[in-house]
């Protein structure tokens, strides 16, 4: 019996050829060009893949590039954070103060006030927020991806990008310091 289109295949083998990341070598999967991710921080500049499969860093310029645009992303999304808390103190529907006494510590009672602030669900204020709020989840996971290819130039522009974002769009907000605080 003769088939004279089949073509055979043997997956046994083992890859013949590698990959560089950075200056790490990974082997390549089959005949694709499937890279393995790189597990250890690194400072390299050659086949760094950064979130899309066609966005490939391999000369110095194209790191820069990509140095840059990552701190301009990280900036942003410190923007949107404090732009969004702006438009929510201005689009602020009801305020009610409830007032409630409070044993003080010599026996008076005192009277502690609370400060209840309430928005309509079906406003345009409400539906910017929760357009900006989707922005800025996108934006925080694209920040997450890019530190997580352990590019040391990356990482560093994503750190560098959220201090400056904080420091040009923070310094008028009245801060109260969390130091629980480890996500946004």
């Amino acid at each position: 019996m003769s088939h004279p289109h089949v073509h055979h295949e043997d997956h046994t083998m083992a890859p013949d050829s590698t990959h560089s990341h950075g200056d790490h070598m990974t082997p390549e999967a089959g005949h694709g060009q499937h890279m393995m991710m790189q597990m250890t921080f690194y400072f390299g500049y050659k086949n760094v893949e950064l979130l899309f499969a066609g966005l490939v860093i391999n000369t110095p310029g194209e790191m820069v590039g990509a140095c840059i645009g990552v701190l301009l992303l990280a900036m942003l999304y410190e923007g949107l954070k404090i732009g969004r808390e702006v438009l929510l103190r201005r689009n602020q529907v009801n305020v009610r103060y409830n007032s409630m006494p409070v044993p003080g510590a010599d026996g008076t009672v005192l009277m502690e006030t609370h400060k209840t602030v309430g928005q309509k669900m079906m406003s345009l204020a409400h539906f910017i927020q929760t357009l900006l709020h989707i922005i800025q989840v996108v934006v925080s996971y694209f920040l997450m991806l890019v530190f997580m290819t352990y590019n040391g130039y990356l990482c560093i522009a994503v750190a560098l990008g959220a201090g400056l974002g904080y420091f040009l769009f923070s310094w008028k907000k009245a801060v109260v310091v969390d130091i629980t605080e480890h996500c946004h």
